[in-house]
């Protein structure tokens, strides 16, 4: 079961994976196209993963590895034969004859954690070391599909190195026992009656850091680096098409630069009446400030309405958040903890969320506005007690490698199943 009609209800069942052995083969090389700023002390990072998992656990909350879902996926011969006939367009032509991997750990090792080269090959690059690259973002499950309601939209990553993830997570919705039921919302890279040809730049791109249920009535994405207008426009179409869905879209377009990749690095919510954000993107008056446009999911024609500012086009549908500033009020540590995902803040229920430790700017405006700031590790330990249901606390959680992957709590999780807020 799936349900999620906000960024801050209740959680009760969220989406995971703990950094592999995809993260130890990661090279040097990939490291541009995947957006991380170094490679990865693997053991540190699955250490500071664990921690987040233990926390959320303790907290009452389940938590469901994407490993694990697809490994039970895969147990069906069918799920691998189509997972394998979905692979092989990308796969060198010495993979492409090969006959496919026997079990589903032998194809849950191979998709995730990347097949080697021969063991001659004296090459530096990519290709030379690898037959089928590692996924060292597959730990971001926030990004390859998004869950609305009761069903799931699929994403449409970006690029090359991450398109095999949207792969993965369609296998997971498709075969897998339990998720296989869940109705399917929209797949953009599905040919549809009437929808054009997509080729090349042309085709949609859409990843669920750009996508934020806001409300049963307001979902608002944002036009990025990652995410472009085509897929926006075949969003709306699909949303207008669901019974019961939202009535609003808010599409939010954001300056196209490295630090803002996705919405969800300059805006999350934390709470009913309250949002995290990064000032210049979201509520300055410089050039930076994106620009907010509407479509009214129950028109005929699903034209965008220049709106401007999204704060105050989400005033007026009814969902008024204040402001609180990533950095706080200093523009130096806005700029810094903004690229340490300090606007990236995980809601575990209205006003409970996870940040960064390293945000400590951002911890000292949280803890301006009313928020009790704790440490998971004393959580952990036994020497804080938090409760979902207490108010406002900021959880800080440990961050000094797996930050270096450039992605926050919001980006490492996916919510499954959350309360009504």
């Amino acid at each position: 079961m799936v349900h999620v009609t906000s960024e801050i209800g209740r959680l009760r069942r969220v989406l995971v994976h703990e950094p592999g052995l995809e993260v130890d083969r990661m090279v040097p090389p990939m490291m541009e196209e995947l957006l991380f700023d170094d490679i990865l002390f693997g053991d540190r990072a699955r250490d500071e993963h664990r921690r987040f998992r233990r926390l959320l656990q303790l907290l009452g909350i389940e938590v469901l590895e994407a490993n694990d879902l697809l490994l039970e996926a895969l147990a069906d011969s069918e799920a691998r034969a189509w997972l394998w006939g979905m692979l092989l367009p990308e796969a060198p032509p010495g993979l492409r004859s090969a006959p496919p991997p026997e079990t589903a750990e032998e194809t849950v090792a191979m998709v995730v954690g990347g097949l080697l080269a021969a063991t001659d090959s004296h090459g530096i690059e990519v290709a030379d070391l690898f037959q089928l690259a590692p996924l060292p973002n597959w730990c971001f499950q926030r990004d390859p599909q998004v869950v609305l309601g009761g069903g799931v939209i699929f994403g449409a990553m970006a690029t090359a190195a991450r398109w095999r993830e949207g792969v993965l997570a369609r296998c997971i919705f498709r075969f897998h026992p339990e998720f296989k039921k869940i109705p399917v919302i929209l797949d953009p890279l599905m040919a549809q009656q009437e929808s054009r040809l997509f080729l090349g730049l042309h085709r949609p791109r859409l990843e669920g850091g750009d996508v934020l249920v806001l409300s049963p009535e307001i979902v608002t994405v944002g036009v990025s680096e990652r995410t472009n207008a085509v897929a926006v426009e075949t969003l709306a179409r699909g949303l207008a098409g669901l019974e019961n869905g939202p009535r609003w879209l808010e599409v939010v377009h954001l300056p196209h630069r490295r630090a803002y990749m996705h919405l969800d690095t300059v805006f999350t919510p934390l709470d009913r009446d309250a949002t995290l954000v990064f000032p210049p993107v979201i509520c300055g008056d410089g050039p930076q400030l994106a620009t907010a446009y509407e479509v009214d999911l129950r028109s005929k024609d699903l034209v965008p309405r220049h709106r401007g500012c999204l704060l105050e086009a989400l005033a007026d549908r009814g969902l008024d958040l204040e402001p609180i500033s990533c950095g706080g009020a200093d523009p130096v540590a806005q700029l810094r903890e903004q690229w340490t995902d300090g606007a990236n803040a995980f809601a575990l229920a209205p006003g409970v969320i996870v940040i960064y430790d390293r945000n400590v700017a951002t911890a000292d405006e949280l803890s301006r506005r009313g928020f009790r700031v704790v440490a998971a590790e004393d959580v952990l330990l036994g020497r804080e007690e938090v409760h979902l249901d207490e108010g406002r606390v900021c959880l800080l959680l440990s961050s000094h490698e797996i930050s270096r992957a450039r992605g926050g709590p919001h980006c490492l999780t996916h919510p499954l199943l959350r309360d009504d807020a």
